[in-house]
């Protein structure tokens, strides 16, 4: 008897080293690529830049699909029914294209690891096998133990034991075919506008200036960065106006592409150039951002609620700001603190989804330790308007800034927004980029206009207050409360 199998696609969205259909294409007659559109299960749900790129994404795999003669499924019964759920729409696919097997990769995230266990149990009284695949980490976040058999709490050791155990496999090319889906399946298939997946205010239109989702683009960001971009990185990749970023992060969020691909791109690009010990630096470098992506991941296995609630828990006691109008937090999100650097990343973020790593400490700590409100209003916020957004890396980095987290930035770390900016902004070409109406500054005054002269203001044709705001808050004395407020929970 002809086997089907269902690919349920989640956060895989590619076809090269995609271990579902490497295994559906060796042992399947029909190969049916399902994706469930399941909001309410998520949490907490992705915003709505994530959903920008995710439609986009689904576009790209389906045209991938369809020119290796399969296709992409749909389901948006969740649109439609409040009890629906994954399990129960696997078993309507399935049992309605004789599919005896579901194959899926796993997402290692708490909420998704327990739906995968319940959706595993319920196939199975209907004998259907759900195989969930690793895919997506270097490691597996449950096994990592220190000497104590205990889950690490730091990254450097983390680091240190599992660096040295590394040695993914190499990719596999996509395959050049494969089987046909099942030759009914498209009368139940839905459209991708009936998913909802894009705002009814197009504001996220402006994000396809910057980005192009899918597994093709993503590759061809991959193979475009050479040996001589990690030999840079470690000296260029905390300068915000260079492109010493590899910007590979909401690509592989969504799994176009795979963590592996990466990892052997960087790896390789070391044994191509033998211009000096800096590259073997910079390759490691790199590899230990990976790294950090990986601890992220620990952690939230350590604590599913990583997003809302500090792992230090003497954090919850904070003695946050009052801001009953929400102005504070209003100027921090719009980028009209009266701080040029801080402004100049929250422009950056609404205008492009994305944000400069060293910046997103910047106005981080900006808005919790200067103006003193919650980091899980950050957290939310970046939730919905970064393309990169993930539960766990953005969590642990919120937590990092507050201090609160585990690794965390000690609490008396309070970034200056201007000897950040005079550091690694040294021309001002960053902000000059996002804040134009500062461009006639020199490189100097544009990190602090509020203390350049009246008349040279005048000169440059900026009228603060009117042209650019003036600072809602003085970043000494608010230093000194946010240190007070910290002293008051170290006990």
């Amino acid at each position: 008897m002809p086997q089907t199998a269902i690919i349920w696609l989640r956060r895989d969205l590619r076809l090269q080293d995609q271990p579902a259909f490497a295994t559906a294409a060796k042992i399947a007659d029909y190969v049916l690529p399902l994706y469930i559109h399941a909001p309410h299960e998520e949490r907490p749900q992705a915003g709505a830049a994530s959903r920008w790129w995710l439609h986009h994404s689904l576009s790209s795999l389906r045209q991938e699909l369809r020119e290796r003669g399969s296709d992409l499924f749909l389901d948006s019964a969740f649109l439609d029914s409040a009890s629906a759920s994954s399990a129960s729409t696997l078993m309507r696919w399935a049992q309605a294209n004789s599919a005896s097997l579901v194959l899926c990769t796993a997402i290692s995230e708490p909420w998704a690891e327990e739906r995968d266990s319940k959706t595993a149990a319920e196939l199975a009284q209907a004998g259907i096998e759900l195989r969930i695949m690793a895919d997506g980490l270097l490691t597996d976040p449950h096994a990592i133990r220190n000497r104590s058999n205990t889950p690490y709490r730091a990254f450097t050791p983390f680091w240190r034991q599992v660096r040295g155990q590394l040695n993914p496999p190499q990719a596999k090319p996509a395959p050049t075919s494969l089987p046909p889906p099942p030759e009914h399946a498209h009368n139940s298939s839905a459209e991708l506008e009936q998913l909802n997946l894009l705002d009814r205010v197009r504001w996220h239109d402006k994000l396809a200036d910057y980005w192009q989702p899918g597994s093709t683009a993503a590759s061809h960001r991959l193979a475009s960065l050479s040996p001589e971009f990690f030999a840079a990185y470690p000296d260029e990749r905390d300068f915000p106006a260079q492109p010493g970023t590899s910007l590979l992060s909401p690509h592989l969020h969504f799994g176009e592409l795979s963590i592996r691909e990466v990892w052997h791109q960087a790896a390789h690009s070391q044994s191509e150039n033998h211009s000096g010990p800096a590259d073997h630096s910079g390759v490691e470098t790199y590899l230990a951002e990976l790294g950090w992506r990986e601890f992220a991941y620990h952690l939230l296995t350590q604590q599913p609620n990583l997003h809302s609630y500090p792992v230090d828990r003497r954090f919850a006691a904070m003695p946050w700001r009052d801001d009953p109008d929400n102005s504070l937090y209003s100027a921090w999100h719009l980028g009209q603190t009266g701080i040029p650097l801080v402004d100049a990343g929250m422009k950056e973020l609404w205008a492009t989804g994305w944000m400069h790593n060293r910046v997103r400490m910047v106005v981080g700590s900006f808005l919790v330790k200067n103006l003193r409100l919650p980091w899980q209003l950050g957290e939310e916020y970046f939730r919905d308007t970064l393309v990169d957004w993930d539960l766990a890396s953005n969590s642990m980095g919120w937590q990092w800034v507050a201090g609160c987290g585990a690794d965390a930035a000690p609490y008396f770390r309070i970034f200056n927004p201007v000897r950040q900016g005079e550091r690694f902004d040294p021309e001002g070409e960053y902000v000059r980029r996002w804040l134009p109406q500062l461009g006639a500054l020199n490189k100097k005054q544009i990190h602090q206009p509020w203390t350049v002269p009246a008349a040279t203001l005048d000169s440059a044709g900026i009228r603060l207050g009117k042209d650019y705001p003036w600072p809602i808050i003085d970043l000494q004395s608010s230093r000194r409360e946010a240190l007070e407020a910290f002293q008051s929970i170290k006990g």
